[in-house]
């Protein structure tokens, strides 16, 4: 993948998704009503209670039964494990194939399997069938006030401690990315079930900071850090400018890369945040079944009930339809093996 083809995949995706906007939504099909009523639609979390992908699943969960026909209910189940593989797997092997079982999952597991050949892979990310992404996001690192690290520059002459979850999740794997191709002199300290428990732990002085945190979900679950002036934003890491950060004077994460050839890994790594928030069913889902949640979840993201819940929750909302991330996921696992293997390498401990 050449320097830019990252970018301009998320741009067209996002244009494509712009123009679609204005066109009538599918009707559902015939006898739809009849298929959902009555019925429990499980939702599982591939990340802890309390965490961003929790706060996302629950707020949908509150307001797309209203969008599928016959409303049946949603159960909101969490099965942290891997970066969300261990639901990613559930989903494709143990939930119910019939339109009953939804996946919420994070961009690791989806592009795990294209970075990381040390294990046979769970599930098939190019074959899940996904029902869209609630937000494109950006992601940060931030370090507390009284941390040495106050700029991403003081990461790359200073030794400090950044946490991270495991492989398969930005926090670990944005990390060690920054590591091989921005040169920081941080140490790892992986393990953590989640960004809560690493803010604990930011807190209390066990480690300086964290890197891969979603930034709409940072202002969700720590809102108060930024208000009370508690917090350095190190760096944001896309692959286009967030405006309020750059408003904030963070730098991006471009700014930073050691050279064109590792603009091409960080840009590979970073494509995921295209399809941040995606929520996916079995590859089994009959196709009637797929087409209802495909519109019931495009109705519930262009919903105002929904987006003055979401505003309420602080999580921000930039949605994405399900074929558009279907297209982009396999685009990425169609990437040049050459880059692909420097990415592999660059996510990963020495």
């Amino acid at each position: 993948m050449r320097a830019g083809t990252a970018k301009a995949c998320a741009r067209a995706a996002t244009l494509s998704l712009a123009l679609a906007a204005g066109a009538p939504l599918l009707a559902a099909p015939a006898g739809a009503a009849d298929y959902y009523a009555g019925k429990t639609i499980e939702l599982i979390v591939g990340g802890g209670p309390g965490g961003g992908y929790d706060i996302y699943a629950r707020t949908v969960a509150r307001h797309l039964p209203r969008h599928i026909p016959g409303e049946p209910n949603i159960v909101v189940k969490n099965m942290p494990g891997a970066g969300s593989t261990k639901a990613a797997h559930y989903i494709t092997t143990m939930a119910a194939k019939d339109g009953t079982a939804v996946g919420a999952i994070m961009p690791g597991a989806i592009v795990g399997p294209l970075l990381d050949d040390r294990a046979k892979p769970s599930f098939d990310p190019t074959k899940v069938r996904y029902l869209g992404t609630a937000n494109s996001g950006t992601r940060v690192c931030v370090t507390m006030k009284t941390s040495r690290i106050r700029t991403f520059d003081d990461a790359r002459k200073i030794k400090a401690k950044f946490g991270g979850s495991a492989p398969h999740d930005s926090t670990y794997e944005y990390g060690y990315l920054h590591k091989h191709t921005s040169g920081t002199a941080w140490d790892m300290v992986a393990g953590y079930p989640g960004t809560p428990d690493m803010a604990l732990a930011m807190e209390r002085g066990e480690i300086d900071g964290i890197c891969g945190w979603d930034w709409s979900s940072f202002k969700s679950q720590k809102g108060e850090w930024l208000r009370d002036n508690k917090v350095n934003v190190l760096l944001q890491v896309s692959l286009d400018p967030h405006p309020e950060l750059t408003k904030m004077g963070v730098p991006s994460v471009f700014k930073h890369v050691n050279s064109d050839a590792d603009r091409q890994v960080v840009e590979l790594v970073i494509s995921q945040s295209v399809f941040q928030r995606s929520y996916i069913v079995p590859p089994e889902t009959p196709e009637a079944q797929l087409a209802v949640l495909r519109a019931a979840f495009d109705k519930t993201v262009a919903d105002p009930r929904f987006l003055a819940d979401a505003a309420k929750a602080r999580i921000d909302i930039a949605p994405l339809s399900g074929a558009k991330v279907q297209e982009v996921v396999a685009r990425l696992y169609r990437s040049p093996k050459d880059i692909v293997a420097r990415a592999k390498k660059a996510i990963r401990p020495e």
